[in-house]
């Protein structure tokens, strides 16, 4: 999965986390799930830490692009039907962010033996910090990316105070601000012969109806693409673009 399509990606005809696997909307409030085992989670937090050590520079060549995703349960995307994940706090969260900073710190020092323009950021997402990530990209995706989140007319400064140990290594960054959305196409919920009933159709049009009542940002397609003509774009929090300067030689390159 690239990572546009994890947090602030485009959700098209289900709304994952939101409808049950029937279709319906879920019904009751969603469990809080209790995080248990730290010390485990701690030992797998430095599995995938050691895991992504080492840029695949042979595969960022075929696809342009490579990221390093929190591959750590119960923060990899696998959900339990109707239950809430807790976000990683404390320790745990400065240990997934001590991995975020080795593993940017490692492929940069690969991508600066490139001789070429890439792009490299950590994506820090609050407070959906499970969806952080490291992302790089060469070639024609460099500017993919750079477009990638929606940049608001008002900025925010990055504030490193509370992360302790690890408030120097991120001073060392330069943080940008973007908004974390939930995109939702106009033509999200389908005709009706699409549904396995005609209560699973009437359910999910009530609910994107209630959803369009919330704020949101409007953007019109230049050019449609089949029935898709709008997209609503829903905040959900703060996105922080983190980068450390480039070499020399890496500026002088992307001036070419």
């Amino acid at each position: 999965m690239p990572p546009e399509e994890g947090a602030g990606g485009r959700h098209r005809r289900q709304a994952a986390g939101t409808l049950c696997a029937s279709g319906r909307q879920c019904s009751g409030i969603p469990k809080k799930k209790k995080i248990r085992g730290h010390k485990r989670k701690w030992k797998d937090i430095e599995n995938w830490r050691l895991d992504h050590l080492g840029l695949n520079l042979t595969e960022l060549n075929k696809q342009s692009c490579d990221y390093a995703k929190i591959r750590v349960y119960p923060w990899n995307g696998i959900a339990l039907q109707n239950s809430e994940i807790p976000q990683p706090k404390r320790k745990t969260k400065q240990k997934i962010l001590n991995g975020l900073l080795d593993i940017y710190d490692d492929w940069k020092k690969q991508l600066d033996q490139l001789g070429q323009p890439y792009y490299l950021k950590i994506w820090f997402f609050e407070p959906r910090f499970s969806f952080s990530q490291v992302v790089c990209a060469i070639g024609d995706r460099i500017d993919y990316y750079e477009k990638l989140f929606y940049q608001p007319e008002t900025s925010k400064n990055f504030s490193s105070v509370c992360y302790g140990q690890l408030k120097n290594r991120l001073q060392s960054f330069t943080w940008e601000y973007r908004l974390d959305e939930d995109h939702f196409e106009n033509d999200f919920v389908c005709s009706p012969e699409m549904y396995a009933t005609q209560q699973d159709y009437k359910d999910s049009k009530i609910w994107f109806e209630k959803l369009l009542r919330k704020p949101h940002r409007t953007e019109k397609l230049k050019e449609p693409i089949g029935e898709t003509t709008e997209m609503y774009s829903f905040k959900r929090g703060i996105v922080w673009l983190g980068e450390q300067q480039k070499n020399k030689k890496d500026d002088k390159n992307a001036c070419c």
